[in-house]
């Protein structure tokens, strides 16, 4: 019960992460439900989407209505990332529970490590999102997404970024979008593969949310280049201790 208890609290962190920093959900939600809450890796890929999904869509619309997304992404990125997502759920059930959070824990240190690396090669006063840039690396995302159980945030902000052009304000509320249309996609995939506590689900989504309601105001004050240093160092803190869960059992 305590240890529910935790993970409840735990899971305000979600939604502080998607509404301030547009993504990291995922990377909180998965971590908290296999080794706080006790649930089983691959039951928990499916729960993670369907919290970090729910509460997506939620502050994308909230986003929207601060002037901080950005619809021309968000079709693109999605066009192919549903297809990824689904694909990628395949994925899921033919590799052991700690080698899905090791890939897990490496993806993330390479995105940290580029988000802490400098500024984006691309300017973001040509924040265009052109298709030829975005169609493939929102199918990458969404394949990451249905694979590893994410929302795909921690790679679609720095994709935004990095490949669309879009200050991190707008790629924060943006990739909330995009996070949800493709939790969705894999979220219908997971369910052809296991089964989960619905009702805990419900209970993370509620808490998820009312962190969204505390983040969103950090996004729309704390200056750009802060949001992307912290992200980073969200992101491979994180990473670490995965890692050292993962390899320190065996």
């Amino acid at each position: 019960m305590a240890d529910g208890t935790i993970a409840l609290l735990l899971a305000l962190l979600i939604g502080v992460s998607l509404g301030a920093l547009g993504s990291g959900g995922s990377i909180v939600t998965l971590p908290i439900l296999v080794y706080v809450a006790g649930v089983s890796p691959k039951s928990a890929v499916g729960m993670s989407m369907a919290i970090v999904g729910g509460t997506s869509f939620l502050g994308a619309y909230f986003h929207w209505r601060s002037g901080n997304f950005v619809p021309k992404a968000v079709l693109l990125l999605s066009a192919t990332g549903i297809l990824g997502a689904y694909l990628g759920a395949i994925g899921t059930h033919r590799v052991s529970s700690s080698v899905l959070m090791l890939l897990f824990a490496v993806l993330m240190l390479l995105v940290g490590g580029l988000m802490l690396a400098g500024k984006p090669p691309v300017s973001a006063s040509n924040a265009q999102c052109r298709p030829y840039r975005c169609i493939p690396v929102g199918f990458v995302v969404g394949l990451v997404t249905g694979f590893l159980g994410v929302g795909g945030g921690f790679l679609i902000v720095p994709a935004l970024v990095w490949f669309a052009g879009l200050d991190s304000k707008k790629a924060i509320g943006t990739s909330l979008g995009i996070i949800g249309v493709n939790s969705a996609a894999g979220l219908a995939a997971q369910l052809h593969y296991t089964q989960w506590d619905w009702l805990l689900t419900g209970k993370f989504v509620v808490c998820s949310l009312i962190g969204m309601g505390l983040g969103i105001p950090i996004a729309r004050w704390a200056p750009e280049q802060i949001l992307r240093k912290a992200f980073g160092i969200v992101v491979l803190a994180v990473a670490g201790a995965i890692g050292w869960q993962v390899l320190g059992h065996h």
